[in-house]
């Protein structure tokens, strides 16, 4: 017992992060890793012939039996009307011939049901069976079209030998083709363009917002306290509520702001903000700055929360003012939490989706269109999980580069060298 029980406190920290590694392992690498696998198949839900990862052509066995029962069902029809003797014959030798086939293809599988691999022989075996099949039919109809035909079913029996073509599930493996795809999207470039906006402008003005709020909830001053807290209530309240208030604040017919922006005459018409692209993408952004500078500002109040004070009062000495203390020891030492800051809201912001979605659902016409709205409508509106999932690659690309080329421009040494 006391070995088990060293064991543990020797590595007490493996086993603490245990729950974390798991929930990492559940919610975010399967999740990941899924997407991936998806990316390079053209799946598809509302495609019966796509709504699986095939890497190799497959054989829909329920469908092959019902079609061969459906076969007999309507031979047996043709039979009880026909009153030639030897168009009789020719039919339940066909109906037997079929019977036969049937048997043959539970032999090459050993199995009667479900969804199966082919191999290149198997298919090639199936698909001679199918020649047959189709050339006995030629054979039967072509002889009723003499004048004393007497068969009545032709059109509804080769609709339903066409379903023998429909057993055969091809690979939907495209490799790399949904990312080919991309590039030549130009739904993918607009809504790449309107992120790209949509973060710049957003991620901008909430710093510099962001920045004049922390300086003063930085100030000793009466009520400090109650500034803080009430600062902080946009970025509390959940998007899609925050969404929704923007909504009733930009209504044409009696939105406040909406008014007030017709008024001073930046928009022509209240009812114009959300329907021109310009004035909704912009309307976007005024709402998505309300709601996240608050979140800029507390993160930027713990990097001015560790700057000491007597650095300042040093600078007093040497006879800097306010500016200059700003420029030469505010930025230079709040630089490590600017950099988080900005790392956080850019790939918050480049990632939009709840915001965007509940105030415009990307529109007028895809004029506030989000990378991630695209996905959306791709994954889920089109079924076209595939190349949903590819999209959904090259922004965690996109996002990837983002992150470095933060940390390279800031240069901020994250780790001392020291010790």
């Amino acid at each position: 017992m006391r070995k088990i029980l060293k064991v543990l406190d020797q590595n007490l920290g493996y086993v603490l992060i245990i729950p974390a590694i798991i929930f990492m392992l559940l919610f975010s690498i399967i999740p990941i890793f899924e997407s991936t696998k998806y990316a390079f198949f053209d799946f598809q839900l509302n495609d019966q012939q796509k709504s699986g990862l095939y890497f190799n052509e497959r054989y829909n066995m329920d469908l092959v039996n019902e079609t061969y029962e459906y076969l007999d069902y309507y031979l047996d029809t043709e039979l009880e009307v026909v009153t030639d003797e030897e168009t009789k014959a020719q039919i339940d030798s066909m109906r037997n011939v079929y019977s036969d086939q049937l048997n043959t293809i539970h032999n090459v599988f050993d199995i009667t049901e479900g969804i199966l691999e082919l191999s290149n022989d198997q298919a090639e075996t199936l698909r001679k069976l199918d020649e047959n099949t189709y050339s006995m039919l030629d054979a039967l109809y072509e002889r009723n079209k003499s004048p004393n035909g007497e068969l009545i079913l032709e059109e509804d029996i080769y609709a339903v030998a066409s379903e023998l073509e429909t057993a055969y599930i091809a690979p939907n493996f495209t490799g790399v083709d949904n990312f080919k795809n991309i590039m030549k999207d130009d739904r993918v470039k607009g809504s790449l363009v309107i992120t790209l906006i949509f973060t710049v402008a957003s991620v901008g003005l909430e710093l510099v917002l962001g920045l004049m709020l922390a300086l003063i909830m930085n100030k000793s001053m009466t009520g400090r306290g109650m500034i803080r807290t009430m600062s902080l209530i946009p970025w509390a309240i959940p998007t899609s509520v925050a969404a929704l208030i923007w909504a009733y604040l930009y209504n044409g017919s009696n939105g406040i702001v909406a008014m007030l922006l017709a008024k001073i005459g930046i928009i022509g018409n209240s009812a114009d903000l959300l329907l021109s692209g310009s004035s909704a993408l912009g309307a976007v952004i005024m709402a998505d700055v309300w709601k996240t500078t608050p979140y800029m500002a507390l993160l930027l109040l713990a990097g001015l929360q560790t700057i000491p004070g007597s650095l300042y009062e040093a600078s007093s000495l040497d006879g800097a003012n306010k500016w200059q203390q700003f420029k030469n020891v505010t930025l230079p030492l709040l630089k490590p939490s600017i950099m988080v800051a900005l790392l956080f809201r850019t790939l918050d912001a480049f990632r939009v989706f709840d915001l965007i979605y509940v105030l415009t659902g990307g529109g007028p016409g895809g004029k506030t269109e989000s990378i991630s709205i695209y996905a959306y409508k791709a994954m889920f509106a089109q079924t076209r999980f595939g190349y949903g999932s590819a999209v959904v690659l090259v922004m965690a690309v996109i996002v990837g580069i983002i992150s470095y080329v933060y940390i390279k421009f800031l240069d901020v040494q994250l780790i001392s060298d020291e010790g």
